[in-house]
Order: C-alpha cells, then structure tokens, then sequence
C-alpha cells in the first residue's frame, strides 16, 4: 500500500518537545497550508495539520523551526485513538514525518521574501550522523556535456 504526503506550510506555533520513557525525543508541531480556491465569500481557507517527529529529527525540528517559518515535510498520514479527560474515545489524524526541510532561506525570511527554497537543509532518519549537503548545481560546463543536439530531428511526434 501506498502512504505518502508531501505538505509545505507554515508552523503556527513553535515546536513542543517530549520524550517517551525510552528517552526518545518527539516533536509535536502543526502546519498551516492554504488551500488554493477560495470560499463562496472570496475568502482563503486554510488546513492545519499536525505533525509528528521522532528521534534526531524531533531534536532538529526543535532547534532551527519557529513559529511562522516555512517547513516542507514528507511522511505519512496516521491515525491514531486515544481517550480524553472526560473518558471519550477520540481519533487524531497526524503526519509521521519521514524528512522535514526548510521551505526558505534565512535571507529571505529575513528579507519578507516567501517562495525561496533551500532543497539542501533536510535531514533524514537513515544513517547514524546527519551530515549536511550543499544543493546540487545544474551548471554544466560548456563543451564539456554529454548531450548533444539531434542532427537529423525533423521535429515529428512519433504518436
């Protein structure tokens, strides 16, 4: 089965960090992700969702997001029952997070700028030590590229 969500928004509040009695650090935080249409009144709506992390990434999340930071995170959806104060079974629905990134630069944060993406601060639960990665390049040295341009294209779709 497939279970796979992909979500961008901003934290509305900072991070709340716990530990389990096994001492493993979870993270608890909720996204807000507006919703592209608008309602009948011409008003934005907006999604908030709770996410979850667990372990180096709970820790992560802790020390570098704050509230109204933009945040990317994949993972999958869970549900999870559970009882209230009173005695009443409830169900939540949260987003484990599998990898959480940052949606912008500092600079641009700094700035007011929004849409900036920095593709190289992430952190993933495989491996021992996280080891920060610079973003890749695209830049390809001229004439020194394995592509090359089509001769004898005669700009046809073959379908």
């Amino acid at each position: 089965m497939l279970n796979k969500a992909i979500l961008m928004g901003r934290l509305t509040r900072d991070p709340e960090m716990r530990r389990t009695q096994s001492n493993t650090a979870v993270a608890s935080f909720t996204l807000a992700i507006d919703r592209d249409r608008k309602d009948q009144n011409g008003n934005k709506q907006t999604d908030f969702i709770d996410c979850v992390a667990w372990g180096r990434q709970a820790e992560f999340v802790c020390q570098w997001f704050t509230k109204g930071m933009l945040a990317i995170v994949c993972g999958r959806i869970q549900s999870r029952n559970w009882e209230d104060k009173n005695g009443s079974k409830r169900t939540s629905i949260e987003i484990n997070c599998d990898e959480i990134s940052f949606g912008e630069t500092k600079k641009s944060r700094e700035q007011g700028g929004y849409g900036s993406y920095d593709s190289g601060s992430q952190i993933r639960p495989e491996g021992n030590g996280y080891r920060p990665q610079a973003a890749p390049s695209f830049d390809l040295p001229v004439g020194n590229s394995d592509f090359a341009e089509l001769a004898d294209d005669d700009s046809d779709v073959p379908f």
